[in-house]
């Protein structure tokens, strides 16, 4: 049912757009490799490519009963060569750019799935996005994708974005973490020598003074036998091993959790004030994030504070406070931890009675003066990690020489096919790294004996450019034609869930400032100047919730089987008649509360459906799902047929020959009802441009059926069916269309306004005479509360003279001002919003 919300919204506004008159790609495409199809073939011994060739066939069914009008000439499935042949040749221009590298490198690794991950496909709870294992911490060589030198680039050119929803931008750049702050060195002693400075980043240097212990990672150089007295060599090796297998390394919610730590045995000198400092391991610092060094500033830093605490580093009474707030509010659960800015107190030295903020600057500076510390930004983006241990992904195209190294795939060689002679287990690395006869090659520069790289590239590779090759889907001699690429890029709007904000929409665009700075296209300067960004808005719908029931007393998830339904507002548990705990959650087998759309279409028909769901939440909310409510939707769409048929079975009016409106030769009901018209016509085209409010749009037109239908076919001067109503019919279908295309092709039939296709025709451009009101309402007041109302001729409303005339000719102004007040006693009289409220003030 998410699949139905987000090609809904795509296909409505690709056939709007088309009846606006733009030339439109509205393409469709298939992510086709990764675990699932693995999985499947592992589990039901089918081959991959068989298992997704039949699910993309199921689905593009699917599409096709909910009417959606995808080019198909376009479509693209990423698992078939003639796609990832090109996967292969960007990766290779990345290689060739020096962004494609291989490490060795502390990796996620999902125990089930017997695979790499992504840091962005580990939860907060440290467990894997696909599988839900828990994540495990192993040292591998692999592919990496150098997105780090996008960093700034990526997080300033969010500002630009700005039909993007705030919530993603927000995502992005607190994913990209950017913190500015300095790097101190503290130089370091081991057996009373020198041995080297360690470096730490703080974000508030205005805390330097309140140093009392450094922290490192377990991973940190200093944690090894060279450095670590003897007498600790047990304690210290052994916790770190310890937090190595407990930390998740892209987890920031386990980060912190725990407070495992022990000193090392090892002091620093801390740089202003050549104190002593222990250097402590410790459980939340990690080592691919900052130095692997933090500083402790337990004053002033909650984390720290619970560590010192934890560990007995120094007793409360010697917490070194060295910012105190600038206003002391004494309160009776006072904090001992103070996180503001504020004024750095006498335990600052000669910073002291600063600002933090002019303390900062002043301390970077000296220290820069005096060698051992300079300003900084740091970022929490990292790398992106590629490598995948399985077979149903692109190939990466290298050749590992044992003389050359790590070789690139000559071009003219690709694309570097999977092999079909393979045996799924799910155990043991990547079932690539078992085919002799694949692995085993020769090197392409020294023609010696080489072997294939047997890992494959994250999926998420494939899909950050296949909105590229929409533009230009059956070159054979490059991903896309440059050209092209150039004309039609950004893409104009682009839709999808917010789950991938940090994710897939990071990756596609790093992958499009890269193509764009590598000369493959050039981006549009008017929208999105000089800067590579591919998608110009981004509309993230909400994910559709099911209705799902549980057991009260053993929560346990129930199938809708179980569960007696004949009255729906108020189901009952078959087996025990008690009353089902119900909620509203994210479909799933396990909660038994997916829905089959192919179900709801062959129940409540395609153009009920879209129409559903698009009315049932506004496009970025959650959608709770549930079809009883599907029979107002359906009840409406009658109402519109029957007005249909009206129109038809009058034949009074020709409607080919409607064009023009002489807005003074209507009646007042012709008038009204071009007026309503008019004026939702102009929410609803708002709605398709801009905001996407269908919910509102379809509200709208519902009002506007209820007039019609109300309005009983007698506007015409001599009470037959006006023009009018055949004009206000007609527009109704049109812009019911986009959203019910087949109903709203019917009815265009139907009236036989064309001969045409109901998306051939030009949308209706609004006309703004028709919005202007033959009266206005105004409140009367009396010492400023209002008594009663007048109608005033629009024409009259910026004339207060007149006005007031027609206010006191009233009943209602013979009333209070001259039976219950005495006119003469008006002392002043306010016009306010422009004559629609008149307040009289009488002297008391």
């Amino acid at each position: 049912m998410g699949h139905v919300r987000v090609y809904t919204i795509s296909d409505t506004i690709a056939r709007y757009k088309r009846m606006r008159g733009y030339d439109v790609i509205h393409p469709m495409g298939w992510d086709a490799f990764g675990l699932p199809a693995e999985n499947a073939a592992i589990e039901r011994g089918i081959p991959p490519a068989e298992w997704t060739k039949k699910n993309i066939q199921s689905m593009k069914e699917q599409m096709k009963r909910l009417l959606v009008d995808f080019d198909w000439d376009r479509e693209i499935t990423t698992c078939d060569p003639d796609y990832y042949k090109w996967t292969q040749y960007l990766f290779l221009q990345f290689h060739k750019a020096g962004l494609a590298y291989q490490k060795e490198a502390f990796v996620n690794w999902d125990p089930v799935d017997q695979t790499v991950l992504a840091n962005e496909q580990v939860s907060p709870e440290g467990l894997s996005w696909r599988s839900g294992a828990k994540v495990e911490r192993r040292k591998l060589k692999q592919w990496f994708f150098r997105i780090t030198k996008y960093t700034e680039s990526l997080l300033k050119d969010l500002d630009l974005l700005k039909n993007w929803p705030d919530r993603v931008k927000q995502m992005q750049a607190n994913w990209i973490g950017r913190s500015e702050g300095a790097e101190f060195e503290f130089l370091v002693s081991s057996h009373q020598e020198n041995i080297s400075n360690i470096k730490v980043f703080t974000s508030r240097p205005d805390t330097i003074y309140g140093v009392q212990y450094l922290a490192v990672s377990a991973d940190h150089p200093l944690i090894s036998e060279h450095y670590i007295p003897k007498e600790l060599h047990s304690t210290v090796l052994t916790l770190a091993e310890k937090i190595k297998q407990e930390q998740q390394s892209v987890s920031d919610s386990n980060v912190g959790k725990t407070k495992l730590g022990t000193y090392t045995g090892l002091c620093a000198t801390h740089p202003f004030t050549n104190e002593q400092i222990p250097i402590y391991l410790s459980s939340y610092v990690v080592s691919d994030y900052g130095t692997g060094a933090v500083m402790g500033v337990p004053a002033h830093d909650e984390r720290d504070f619970d560590f010192v605490k934890w560990n007995g580093i120094v007793n409360g009474n010697e917490i070194k406070k060295v910012v105190s707030p600038v206003v002391k509010v004494v309160t009776e659960n006072e904090s001992k931890v103070f996180t503001e800015l504020g004024i750095l107190t006498e335990s600052s030295g000669p910073y002291a009675g600063m600002k933090s903020e002019d303390a900062m600057k002043a301390i970077v500076l000296d220290a820069e003066k005096r060698g051992f510390g300079r300003r900084r930004v740091q970022y929490r983006l990292r790398d992106w990690l590629l490598s995948r241990q399985r077979y149903w992904g692109t190939p990466i195209p290298i050749i590992h020489c044992p003389d050359c190294g790590a070789v690139p795939v000559p071009e003219k060689d690709l694309p570097v096919l999977l092999p079909t002679d393979v045996s799924f287990t799910g155990r043991g690395g990547s079932p690539l790294s078992q085919i002799n006869h694949w692995v085993e090659c020769k090197c392409p520069e020294c023609h010696g004996p080489g072997k294939r790289e047997v890992d494959t590239m994250d999926t998420f590779v494939d899909s950050s450019w296949y909105f590229l090759r929409y533009i230009d889907a059956k070159n054979n001699n490059l991903p896309f034609a440059p050209e092209l690429a150039s004309k039609l890029l950004p893409v104009d709007v682009y839709i999808g869930g917010v789950e991938h904000a940090v994710m897939h929409l990071l990756y596609a665009r790093y992958f499009a400032k890269f193509l764009y700075d590598c000369g493959m296209y050039e981006s549009d300067k008017e929208t999105l100047p000089g800067n590579g960004e591919p998608f110009k808005v981004l509309i993230t719908q909400g994910m559709v919730h099911g209705r799902t029931f549980k057991d009260p007393q053993t929560l346990q998830y129930l199938k809708h089987e179980e569960i007696d339904l004949s009255d729906p507002s108020n189901p009952r548990i078959l087996a025990t008649s008690a009353q089902p705990l119900i909620t509203y959650e994210k479909m799933s087998k396990s909660k038994y509360n997916g829905i089959n759309p192919n179900e709801i279409i062959s129940k409540h028909g395609a153009d009920s459906t879209r129409l559903h769901i698009l009315y049932k939440a506004p496009v970025s909310e959650v959608l709770e799902w549930e079809d009883i409510s599907i029979v107002g939707i359906q009840r409406w769409l009658n109402r519109v047929w029957r007005t249909v048929c009206n129109v038809v079975e009058s034949n009074d009016t020709n409607v080919k020959e409607l064009k023009k409106w002489d807005i003074e030769k209507m009646n007042m009901e012709e008038r009204n009802m071009y007026r309503v018209v008019n004026a939702t016509l102009k929410e609803v085209t708002t709605s398709y441009d801009a905001t996407y409010s269908f919910n509102t749009t379809i509200s709208d037109l519902i009002k506007l059926t209820n007039q019609l239908v109300s309005a009983k076919l007698a506007l015409g001067t001599d009470r037959k069916l006006s023009p009018v109503y055949h004009y206000a019919v007609r527009s109704l279908v049109k812009m019911l269309s986009p959203m019910a295309p087949s109903f709203g092709e019917e009815c265009w039939e139907k009236l036989d306004c064309t001969g045409n296709s109901v998306f051939d025709e030009t949308w209706d451009e609004f006309d703004e005479n028709a919005l202007a009101v033959d009266e206005v309402v105004c409140s009367v007041q009396i010492n400023g509360k209002t008594r009663f109302t007048v109608n005033i001729p629009s024409s009259a409303i910026s004339s207060p003279t007149t006005i007031e005339s027609i206010i006191q000719s009233s009943p209602g102004g013979k009333l209070y001002l001259y039976e219950k007040n005495d006119i003469s006693k008006v002392t002043r009289i306010i016009h306010v919003r422009g004559g629609k409220t008149v307040n009289y003030v009488f002297k008391k």
